[in-house]
Parts: structure tokens; sequence; C-alpha cells
């Protein structure tokens, strides 16, 4: 059990541990029918991000990219922080917007809302310049990375899209996040 791994789990037992030393004889006294049922799991918060955070205010493309984005995490049947790494990676690579090639400003043949390559196996131009697509791609690579769920954002991220910038995502991950918040249940 890696480290991370251990001191996770003695903190939950540790907390376990004090709220039945606190909460114990209180609700040995409580009135079963006002009783309200206690929280069935302890929910890890998601890390705090990295660094200086950048914003960008979004147009309306930008939007409809974002629930796209988290309608294909749902589709994907992966959780909130899935849709918030891809959101900031798509922050990254190309602020949200589905850019087709841009010439001689372009990164090689780096196209859609992730920069995904066709002549890196992602893919053929329009499947990458389509947003569900190109989101069930990243988070199909996303999948393979041990670990994902508890890395920092950047470090996930990087392990997908193996940028030349690799610590550049963690600069998206609260206005991912808040993203993310706004739109999940939207």
């Amino acid at each position: 059990m890696n480290t991370i791994m251990r001191k996770s789990v003695l903190s939950v037992a540790g907390l376990a541990f004090a709220g039945g030393v606190f909460a114990g004889p209180v609700a040995a006294h409580a009135n079963p029918v006002d009783a309200k049922p206690a929280a069935a799991a302890v929910q890890t918060a998601a890390p705090k991000p990295q660094g200086a955070q950048s914003h960008i205010d979004l147009n309306d493309e930008q939007t409809a990219n974002v629930k796209a984005i988290i309608a294909a995490t749902k589709k994907a049947g992966l959780p909130e922080r899935a849709a918030v790494i891809s959101i900031a990676t798509s922050l990254q690579e190309s602020k949200l917007e589905n850019l087709g090639h841009l010439g001689d400003r372009n990164d090689h043949d780096s196209l859609g809302l992730f920069q995904q390559r066709p002549s890196s196996g992602w893919g053929t131009p329009e499947q990458i310049t389509d947003p569900e697509y190109s989101t069930t791609a990243f988070l199909k690579g996303l999948k393979q990375v041990d670990g994902w769920q508890d890395m920092p954002l950047t470090d996930a991220a990087q392990t997908v899209q193996v940028s030349a910038y690799p610590d550049a995502y963690a600069q998206w991950e609260q206005q991912a996040t808040d993203l993310v918040t706004q739109h999940w249940n939207s």
C-alpha cells in the first residue's frame, strides 16, 4: 500500500473513530423518528488546485463545448473529476474552441478541443473535431492512467496528452472545477 493511500485510510479511520466517540453518546439518546440518516460514505475532496490560476470568459460556443465534455464524461460513466481534468485540458489546449487546422500556427496536425493529432492515432480529422468523440478519446486515455482520480490534475492530463508544457494544465483547475459544478446537473 503506497504512502498516500495508507495516510488516507488512516485519516478516514481516525475521523470515523472520533465521530463515534463524540457522536456516540448523543446518538444513543436521539429520537429515532426525528433522526436524519448519516452520510453513507466519507467523500474525499478533490486535490487543491496547484499554482497560480488562470481564467477566461467563455462565449456560447465554448460553453456548449463544456456541456459536450460533461455529457461525454457522463456517457462514459465517469465521475465529475474526469470532467474537471478534461475541461482543464481543453482550456489549455484550445481555450475550449474546436480548432481546425491553423496552418503555420498549428502544432503539427493537432485539431479540436484537445489538440489531438491524427498522425498520433487519435482519429481522423473529422472524428477529432467532434467534441463527443475527442472527449471520449481523451477519457479512454485517462482511464488507462493508474490512480488518475487521486493524482494532481496536471499529472493526469500530461500522462494522456504528452505535452511539451507538462505543468500548464494546472492553471485551469479552478475554472474547470467551477464549470463542472455549474453545468454537471444542468
